[in-house]
């Protein structure tokens, strides 16, 4: 069964994704933890977390994902910032606890002109002190286009930052195909990019995939998302992709620029194109 899902709004409550996850056919979904711009989390409500539970259960859903609010920049040159993304951190798996078995997707962060070497120091011992043996989540590092200063622009600062973390048991990776596109792996060729996913940083770690069309050509370094099918990658790569040996069981997320029709639609469109 192809696990495909999109983004979902958390401000109804955890019970009403899972509703809404069915209306459109999905089996697994995404979500921020709070506001994408950041800001206080919402009280929690363990009632409405274990009725989504039950949803899940009961329609065998695949692994949800949590998503970190954009803000979060655990590399920031300002000790600040780069404390109150770790704590934010910190709050987002303590409560992904009572969604035992799930992952956490974060962008790696920008490291504003400090350099890619002191970033990625920032963002090791964040995760280091954040990290612990006993939780059940698995934080993703997402693969990012290079926008800016961003950090996850290519295989290998993934790979030193996965290589110097303590409990890198914990970590895997999230691969977004319009951030890898825009950055420059050509995904009409999947086995070579998978290929140098797996010398790079193991294929073992690669755990999600955000499913993204993209507005921009290979290597632009930009960063704009767009429906399946009507961007720069194209439908066909999107059929290779889902049926790829090495990435048809893994969960997809939708985060093109859909409404819920929409998304219904693109999901429509996936499972007709996966071969069971």
């Amino acid at each position: 069964m192809l696990n495909i899902g999109c983004h979902l709004s958390i401000s109804k409550g955890y019970e009403n994704m899972g509703k809404e996850a069915l209306k459109i056919a999905a089996n697994t979904f995404q979500f921020f933890t709070r506001n994408p711009r950041g800001g206080k989390i919402k009280d929690l409500n363990v009632e409405d977390i274990n009725n989504l539970l039950e949803i899940m259960k009961k329609n065998q859903f695949a692994k949800i994902l949590a998503h970190a609010p954009y803000t979060m920049n655990l590399c920031s040159d300002k000790e600040d910032i780069r404390e109150f993304a770790k704590n934010m951190m910190k709050e987002d798996l303590d409560r992904m606890e009572y969604l035992p078995g799930n992952m956490y997707n974060f962008h790696p962060g920008s490291h504003v002109g400090q350099g890619v070497e002191k970033g990625i120091e920032y963002i090791v011992k964040a995760l280091n002190e954040v990290l612990t043996k006993t939780q059940s989540t698995t934080v993703l590092l997402e693969t990012m286009a290079g926008k800016g200063t961003e950090i996850g622009r290519n295989f290998e600062e993934l790979k030193t930052i996965i290589d110097k973390v303590n409990l890198k048991e914990k970590l895997g990776v999230c691969l977004d195909t319009c951030h890898i596109n825009d950055a420059g792996y050509d995904i009409s060729d999947i086995d070579k990019v998978l290929n140098e996913f797996d010398k790079i940083i193991g294929l073992e770690y690669l755990k999600a995939i955000h499913l993204n069309d993209s507005m921009n050509e290979l290597g632009s370094h930009k960063d704009r998302h767009q429906k399946i099918g009507e961007g720069t990658i194209g439908i066909t790569n999107f059929e290779k992709i889902i049926n790829h040996p090495v990435l048809r069981d893994l969960p997809f997320y939708l985060e093109t620029p859909n409404d819920l029709t929409g998304y219904a639609k693109e999901i429509n469109l996936l499972r007709n194109l996966y071969k069971s």
